[in-house]
């Protein structure tokens, strides 16, 4: 994600002059310089996890984009606001995001932005739907549809590894935030299995996850009666890996075996890791229906795939490419109001969606 983003600065944003990457390989960060082929980027050792370090790097940017695992994005936050620098990520925990939406005040007097969740799902799907309710008068159902495929699956998953597996496992067994019947709830990950359809593909499937509303049922609390997301699938991709999940293998509680402390979900990510495709030809399928004015339907589709051109795979074009759209945005000061905001209320949506277009990645749009 974080050579997708550097891509997307360098090759399809006229208006960036320089791009620091950094990572704890230095010789990662090299890679996506080199990869990327322009003296514009300046690769740089950093342990996420050393504020100080961070500070001292964020300061003299316009915007930072955090691409690393969820559970850094917290510290990153503080040390933007300490460094003055615009701040977005690729998100995916709800506990985390609240914490850095609690920063609000600090963000504000700081005069910078920290917008969380900024990737695909959670991510652009929010801003759709918030493209997509302005059609309306009156809004009373939001329901998002987000999945990554491999365009050859492979048995028994049917699935490839295009995202951390951290990320991967977090939304699997984390409970899922929706609106039913006009108020808040919660729903367990891996139910409500529903059958959907896209032209040209094989039987699919969409199930409860975690994390893809984001701040969405906040945001559009008292103002809709259900908001749901559901994570595309091959057809049978959610029994399988349910059944793991049940014999405990995404448990953090350690155990022993073999007179040896270990934790089940770090043996289970590993093996996935080992065992499952990564980096094959890939698929993003989209789709976001909104419900309102007396029965009306608007959906947007999107099917985006791997651009064997410049070899930004689809998951890579659709998350990756919104956060550098919103870190953008940020910088030239683009965005509604300064502070640590929900994404969906601090970005234009219209001017969003036409940076997408931008970059190939339109919404196909039908009323209903």
């Amino acid at each position: 994600m974080g050579h997708g983003a550097v891509f997307d600065l360098i090759h399809n944003s006229p208006d960036v002059e320089s791009v620091t990457v950094a990572d704890t390989d230095l010789k990662k960060a090299e890679a996506v310089a080199d990869a990327v082929g322009t003296s514009r980027v300046d690769p740089h050792h950093i342990d996420a996890s050393n504020r100080s370090d961070v500070v001292e790097l964020m300061k003299g940017h316009d915007s930072v984009m955090s691409c690393v695992n969820y559970w850094y994005n917290v510290s990153l936050s503080h040390a933007a606001i300490e460094a003055k620098a615009n701040f977005c990520d690729l998100g995916g925990n709800n506990y985390v995001v609240d914490e850095q939406l609690a920063l609000d005040e600090q963000a504000k007097a700081a005069g910078v932005n920290i917008i969380p969740d900024c990737g695909l799902a959670p991510g652009m799907v929010s801003i759709l739907a918030m493209h997509a309710a302005s059609r309306f008068e009156n809004v009373d159902e939001i329901h998002i549809r987000v999945g990554g495929l491999p365009q050859h699956p492979v048995p028994p998953l049917d699935y490839q590894l295009v995202f951390s597996v951290e990320g991967l496992i977090n939304e699997y067994i984390e409970s899922a935030r929706i609106i039913r019947g006009g108020a808040i709830t919660t729903v367990e990950s891996m139910t409500e299995v529903e059958s959907l359809e896209f032209e040209g593909f094989a039987p699919l499937e969409a199930f409860q996850t975690s994390g893809g509303t984001s701040t969405l049922p906040d945001t559009f609390l008292g103002q809709v009666k259900e908001l749901d997301y559901k994570t595309i699938r091959y057809a049978g991709h959610c029994e399988r890996f349910k059944t793991m999940i049940d014999l405990g293998l995404c448990s953090s509680e350690p155990i022993v075996a073999d007179f040896q402390q270990v934790t089940p979900r770090k043996v289970f990510g590993r093996l996935l890791e080992m065992h499952l495709p990564a980096d094959g030809p890939d698929y993003v399928l989209v789709r976001v229906e909104v419900v309102g004015d007396g029965g009306k339907r608007l959906r947007y589709d999107i099917v985006d795939k791997l651009d064997e051109a410049t070899g930004m795979s689809a998951m890579m074009r659709t998350t990756a490419f919104p956060a550098s759209i919103i870190a953008q945005m940020m910088a030239r000061g683009d965005v509604l109001s300064r502070g640590a905001t929900p994404q969906e209320k601090a970005i234009d949506a219209d001017r969003f969606v036409a940076e997408l277009a931008n970059r190939n990645i339109v919404p196909c749009a039908t009323w209903k």
